[in-house]
């Protein structure tokens, strides 16, 4: 709810600042005297357009700030955080506006600098006005089909909808993309047998090239590698000077020692023994390394291999290992345009069924929105006649079209009213009257209580042109609201303001030649006086009077007096 508002430069009005609390809040005073700042002021800081008029005469700019006490779960912190915007749940939300001179205007939540835009869709969670200067809220035809689900209470069938419309376009774009697969590669098929059968033939394999590479290396340096290991082996196994020979000799000689003292050359016999293991098995490794390193004739195939797949690689446009990959890729496109048209079926037909199923729950929607709509139009036209509306009709248009699909369903709805009789009914937004669409309004907001999301609503010129028991109806139902919301009313009504819980009057003085707007919070008795003088003019009666305290007395029993 709106919990204060300070305004500075705006108009006629210096500084003021003012304190709300819940229920419903009058404001009064004389014509001219200023509500419609205080308005013009709410619409600034809920987003509406700046407009330069409004600084008061001689200065830079003026300044709106209001400061809103929000449940935890109000929607406006989810479209706050989405936005990065600091705003720690169930604390004081504080909006500020600025418009300077120059035609250039700022705004701010929770002193961050926000768009205009932005300001626009918080200020319409946080707050509705209802009067001749409204476009927004129930205003907006945009809003009806989610009004009317809420009042009926469709959540569950709302769902359910868009659960089917979800699958429906799944089904429908795994249809057209199967579709343009398929068209693909109908343009291709004759590529895609030729490459397949050129990359079958070439048959490449997964880090084939690396080793193909690393092999053509190692044969390259094969000649210099074999003279070597030849080299070493003749020194190993040469008859009469090789090492295997020279220890076998060795051995010979020390096991004639070893018959004069065999413990003395026991483990010397040993360790020779061992060794010319060890020479043997090097001989043995290297009489076949030459079968490792390979024949040096391999070269020419692997530079012919090599030279294949690069070219495949150019000419196909992809890396060298990605050939392999190629292939599969190929492969599953030609056998996709093989099956293809099977594919295409069977996606036609979970499309055409998922289409079905979307309808069916559609239709279901739509028999509860129309049940719906003739409820409210009955529940809303019961509320008419008490408002000075009697010749009115209130029209809930539901138009159904099963060629338009949405998340929504197959309708859209537009609230619509006639104001007399044999006059077409048309949108709200397009009754000339203000104080007749703000009655339609206050009617349709009794009716829709518990649908509205916001907690604070605004009226203004509801009273425009009623009075008596018109307006005490007005009054009571302002009151209801004011229940379970809060209400902020500017009127120019006796029985409308005498129903607030709390009540401002609004009057212009002069102060150093200079005309200024204030706002005052009015006490029990100085409400007598303010709602005595709006029963009888400048100059108050006693009758009024009486009648005044009379008004307060039926219409405030439940209130504490100031």
């Amino acid at each position: 709810m709106l919990s204060a508002l300070s305004i500075r430069d705006v108009v006629l009005i210096d500084k003021l600042n003012l304190g709300f609390q819940k229920g419903l809040c009058v404001f009064t005073g004389e014509t001219g005297a200023g509500k419609s700042i205080l308005l013009d002021s709410l619409s600034l800081v809920l987003g509406a357009r700046a407009d330069t008029g409004l600084i008061r005469y001689g200065q830079p700019q003026l300044s709106v700030t209001a400061t809103f006490l929000l449940p935890s779960n109000h929607a406006v912190f989810q479209l706050l955080h989405e936005q990065g915007i600091n705003a720690s749940e169930s604390e004081e939300l504080i909006v500020r506006r600025l418009v300077l001179s120059d035609g250039k205007s700022k705004a701010f939540i929770n002193d961050e600098p926000v768009s205009i835009a932005f300001l626009k869709s918080v200020g319409a969670l946080l707050a509705e006005i209802h009067g001749q200067f409204a476009s927004h809220g129930l205003l907006n035809p945009a809003t009806h089909l989610t009004v009317l689900d809420s009042y009926a209470q469709l959540n569950a069938e709302k769902a359910t909808v868009e659960k089917a419309y979800t699958q429906f376009k799944e089904a429908e774009t795994a249809l057209k993309t199967a579709q343009k697969n398929l068209e693909n590669a109908q343009n291709r098929e004759e590529y895609l047998r030729n490459a397949i059968i050129d990359l079958e033939n070439l048959a490449p394999k997964p880090d084939e090239t690396e080793e193909l590479t690393q092999k053509r290396a190692q044969l390259m340096n094969s000649e210099k590698i074999i003279t070597c290991v030849n080299q070493a082996a003749e020194l190993l196994n040469n008859e009469q000077q090789g090492l295997i020979h020279q220890a076998a000799q060795a051995e010979r000689q020390l096991a004639k020692a070893a018959q004069y003292a065999p413990e003395t050359f026991e483990d010397v016999l040993k360790n020779l023994n061992e060794a010319q293991s060890v020479l043997s098995d090097v001989s043995f490794e290297l009489d076949h390394l030459g079968e490792k390193l390979g024949d040096v004739s391999e070269l020419p195939e692997i530079d012919n291999r090599l030279y294949a797949l690069k070219d495949a690689a150019r000419r196909y446009q992809v890396d060298v290992n990605e050939l392999p990959t190629l292939l599969t890729s190929f492969q599953e496109q030609l056998f996709s345009l093989e099956k293809g048209e099977e594919l295409i079926v069977q996606l036609q037909q979970n499309l055409n069924q998922a289409h079905t199923d979307y309808l069916k729950t559609a239709q279901n929607l739509s028999r509860k929105r129309k049940k719906a709509a003739d409820s409210l139009d009955k529940a809303v036209q019961k509320e008419l006649p008490a408002l000075k509306l009697e010749k009115a009709d209130f029209i809930t248009e539901l138009t159904t079209d099963e060629t338009i699909l949405s998340p929504q369903g197959i309708d859209s709805v537009c609230f619509t009213a006639s104001t007399n009789k044999g006059t077409p009914p048309a949108p709200l937004h397009k009754i000339a009257s203000g104080g007749e669409l703000a009655r339609f309004m206050l009617a349709l907001k009794v009716v829709l209580a518990h649908t509205v999301e916001t907690e604070t609503l605004i009226f203004d010129e509801v009273d425009s042109g009623i009075g008596g028991a018109t307006a005490a109806a007005v009054g009571e139902r302002l009151a209801r609201l004011g229940n379970d919301y809060q209400v902020l009313v500017v009127t120019h009504s006796p029985q409308v303001a005498s129903c607030g819980q709390t009540h401002y009057c609004v009057t212009k003085s002069e102060k150093n030649n200079e005309t200024q707007t204030t706002v005052q919070l009015l006490s029990f008795s100085q409400r007598l006086q303010e709602i005595a003088r709006m029963l009888s003019g400048t100059h108050i009666t006693q009758t009024a009077q009486t009648m005044a305290q009379e008004l307060l007395e039926k219409s405030c029993q439940n209130h504490p007096k100031n």
